[in-house]
């Protein structure tokens, strides 16, 4: 009974789920919508970040990561059922983080294909980050 009921919850939360692929524009980062920047401080120095965006790093430079962390400090920026956008160099990172977002714990998450990078090309103008 207790598989079943587990399954069932499982089900439910993948249906509840939502991701989102889009190629990131400036005409999107003008949206009014929380960014979360999952790069590491010493890309968020190279390159700025995109102006109002949460810094919350997800793999370090080794690689390693903290999900129970992440979580942690993703919920006290957004709300499980709120649609937030995840951006990091190329694009690369965040789609396989959205989709465990979306997919595993039930976010309502975007993930920014082309990342800073496309932004960059684009002529898109970051803020320098600080802490």
């Amino acid at each position: 009974m207790r598989k079943i009921l587990f399954g069932l919850v499982m089900i439910g939360t993948a249906l509840l789920a939502d991701l989102q692929e889009v190629w990131v524009t400036p005409d999107f980062i003008e949206k009014d919508i929380k960014i979360i920047d999952i790069r590491t401080p010493s890309e968020w120095r190279e390159t700025g970040i995109v102006k109002g965006a949460y810094t919350l790093m997800f793999f370090d430079e080794q690689g390693r990561f903290d999900i129970q962390g992440f979580l942690e400090q993703l919920n006290k920026i957004v709300k499980k059922d709120e649609q937030f956008a995840l951006i990091c160099r190329t694009g690369s990172r965040t789609a396989e983080v959205s989709k465990f977002l979306a997919n595993e714990m039930g976010y309502n998450v975007i993930n920014l294909r082309g990342g800073v990078m496309k932004l960059r090309y684009e002529g898109y103008k970051f803020v320098p980050y600080s802490k």
